[in-house]
């Protein structure tokens, strides 16, 4: 029903920045809250920053201040621009998005996900 697309992972420096991208297709109209998710092969997949179609937003206590989520509705697409980027944000990165409901918690459709990698 909805197909999801990350880009913008790569290699970075310590301190430095990624602008993550995710564009939505298919029946968009389902969509309601979108949110990006981490996970590395010791750790359980992670919420780090929600975003819903009104504009409000929630992150990780360890991303706040240096992530921020936004969301482009007429593009269908969402952002998660990444600064002051540390080595245990290296993860594989995924776009995720509810249906109809509202419960990021328990996505609907996922991306194929990106890695970022931040070297020290």
């Amino acid at each position: 029903q909805v197909q999801l697309v990350e880009s913008g992972g790569g290699l970075v420096q310590a301190g430095g920045s990624l602008r993550l991208s995710c564009a939505a297709s298919g029946n968009v109209a389902v969509i309601n809250v979108m949110g990006w998710y981490r996970q590395t092969p010791e750790k359980q997949r992670e919420l780090v920053a929600a975003i819903s179609t009104g504009g409000s937003t929630n992150y990780a206590d360890s991303v706040k201040g240096r992530f921020t989520i936004s969301r482009d509705n007429h593009k269908n697409t969402m952002y998660l621009q990444m600064d002051s980027l540390k080595p245990e944000d290296t993860a594989v990165y995924y776009c995720a998005t509810d249906e109809y409901s509202g419960d990021i918690y328990r996505p609907a459709y996922w991306g194929q996900g990106t890695q970022v990698t931040v070297s020290s």
